[in-house]
């Protein structure tokens, strides 16, 4: 058999283009991962929502505004859409995954910290700036002190009573605050720090009881959870 017999492949074999190599699987670099992680995290908690609901208390403060108040009236305006956007914070800790979501592993508690904080941090600043402008009572610091005290109240219900259950804490301090601020014209008025909307914005006592109480829904929230965060969804 000739040297050029043995070098000749099979028709079959001859006519075949080379097979391109097995293409492995798509391998994210860890920003992609990472925004990934965050993006979902976001959306299970129907962040967008809440963002939409928030710049809707901030719309709805700035119309309120506009039309006349007493002073009793417009004291006690404020504190309606602060506690609608804490309460909002706190529904926002909910999770419909359950187990799954602890997939997340370690970057859990900082995502839950982060977007409680971010979202405090809009609300206020919405808020603050509806009343920029018009005559909002306590201003910014009185703005930001409510907020910040009564998401904080609503993390910790959220914690105890789950994420569906968060905006009871911030209604219920809500009626608390009103009345703190009922005495201030009726008397006897109550003078304690922790009732803060009833105190001036300028109170270190009632800002440092609201940020107290803040930093503990942050810490409850972020090593914690929200109490039906780690819920299975029931079977058909």
């Amino acid at each position: 058999m000739s040297a050029g017999a043995v070098r000749k492949a099979p028709p079959g074999a001859a006519a075949s283009p080379a097979s391109p190599p097995l293409a492995g699987p798509r391998l994210d670099g860890p920003r992609q991962a990472g925004l990934r992680l965050v993006r979902l995290h976001l959306v299970s908690r129907h962040v967008p929502a809440a963002l939409a609901a928030i710049a809707g208390c901030a719309v709805l403060l700035r119309l309120a505004l506009l039309g006349p108040w007493d002073t009793y009236g417009a004291l006690q305006l404020p504190l309606l859409f602060e506690t609608g956007a804490a309460a909002v914070i706190a529904i926002t800790t909910a999770s419909s995954l359950g187990e799954p979501e602890r997939a997340t592993g370690r970057w859990l508690p900082f995502l839950r910290l982060g977007t409680a904080l971010a979202l405090t941090a809009v609300a206020a600043g919405a808020l603050a700036a509806a009343g920029a402008g018009a005559h909002l009572a306590g201003g910014t610091l009185d703005v930001v002190r409510n907020v910040a005290g009564l998401t904080g109240i609503g993390l910790l219900c959220a914690a105890v009573l789950g994420g569906q259950l968060g905006w009871i804490g911030p209604l219920g301090y809500m009626l608390v605050g009103a009345y703190g601020l009922y005495t201030d014209w009726h008397g006897p008025a109550l003078t304690t720090p922790w009732i803060w909307p009833a105190r001036p914005p300028h109170d270190r006592g009632a800002a440092i009881c609201a940020a107290l109480v803040l930093a503990a829904g942050l810490a409850a929230v972020t090593l914690l959870g929200a109490r039906d965060s780690g819920r299975r969804p029931a079977p058909d």
